[in-house]
C-alpha cells in the first residue's frame, strides 16, 4: 500500500516532490511537497466537515488567492517561500477546491432531480 501511495500521489497532484520543499516523517521524505500536502489535507478536511463549515463562495475564492500569489511570486522572482507558508496556502486552496467541488456536485444532483433526470 505504501509503495502505491508513493508512486501515485505525486502523479495525481502533478507534484515536483523537491526534497527541499517536502516534509520528512522519521527521516523519510513524504511523497509530495509541502504545498501539495496542504492541498491533500485541505481536501480531506473539506469533505469531512462540509456540513459543519459552509463558507460563502466568495470566501472560498478568496482562500484560493494566497496560493496563487505565493507560488506565482516565487516562480517569477527570487523570493523563496518556506514549507509552513506552502502548507498553509496549499491547505486553503485544497479546502476551497474540495468545498467548491462538493457544492457544485450537490447542486447539479439536486438540479437533475428537480428537472426530472432522476432514476425511476
Amino acid at each position: 500500500m505504501i509503495k502505491f501511495i508513493y508512486k501515485w500521489l505525486p502523479i495525481c497532484f502533478g507534484c515536483h516532490g523537491m526534497p527541499s520543499r517536502s516534509f520528512y516523517i522519521k527521516g523519510k521524505k513524504f511523497p509530495i511537497c509541502s504545498r501539495c500536502t496542504g492541498e491533500l489535507v485541505g481536501i480531506i478536511i473539506s469533505f469531512c466537515f462540509y456540513k459543519i463549515y459552509k463558507f460563502k463562495i466568495i470566501t472560498l475564492i478568496i482562500f484560493i488567492i494566497p496560493m496563487i500569489l505565493d507560488g506565482g511570486v516565487q516562480l517569477v522572482t527570487n523570493y523563496e517561500s518556506n514549507n509552513t507558508k506552502r502548507f498553509l496556502t496549499g491547505f486553503l486552496f485544497g479546502y476551497s477546491l474540495g468545498s467548491l467541488f462538493l457544492r457544485s456536485t450537490i447542486y447539479m444532483f439536486l438540479l437533475g432531480r428537480k428537472i426530472g433526470f432522476a432514476y425511476k
